[in-house]
């Protein structure tokens, strides 16, 4: 069985309704052979973005539920997904990645780390950074 990990870009683009990203997901919950997931730095990602928007629009009433609607959405988007932790095998990759200097962001360098922990395939449009990381399968 295969665990396809989807990277905060495409839970975005699963969000804002992206034909094919949803038509794959669709797909992938529908085959046994599959298992759709993502991690827990994605998750804080997404919330932390959304209580920032939530934040900005305390003041305008309008702006306000249109945010807290965006927060409900976006956490509806997690229903049926895995959500994988970043554990103890995560964090030694995470660090062993930053000891050999590799130039990743942060949240992408946990998010590798996590996937390889897990033996996972992410799902991912940022070929320029994940390239990096060595021993990561990843695809878009």
């Amino acid at each position: 069985m295969t665990l396809y990990v989807m990277d905060t870009d495409h839970l975005s683009l699963f969000d804002r309704n992206h034909p094919v990203v949803v038509s794959r997901v669709l797909t992938s919950r529908q085959t046994v052979s599959e298992k759709l997931s993502t991690t827990v730095v994605s998750l804080e990602e997404q919330v932390k973005g959304r209580l920032a928007q939530i934040s900005k629009a305390a003041t305008n009433p309008e702006h306000l539920i249109l945010a807290y609607q965006r927060l409900s959405t976006a956490l509806n988007v997690f229903d049926g997904l895995m959500i994988l932790d970043y554990n103890a095998v995560a964090d030694g990759y995470f660090r062993e990645f930053r000891k050999a200097g590799v130039r990743v962001g942060t949240q992408d360098l946990r998010i590798a780390s996590i996937v390889l922990a897990h033996g996972g395939v992410l799902l991912t449009r940022n070929r320029r950074d994940f390239e990096k990381v060595a021993g990561l399968s990843f695809q878009d």
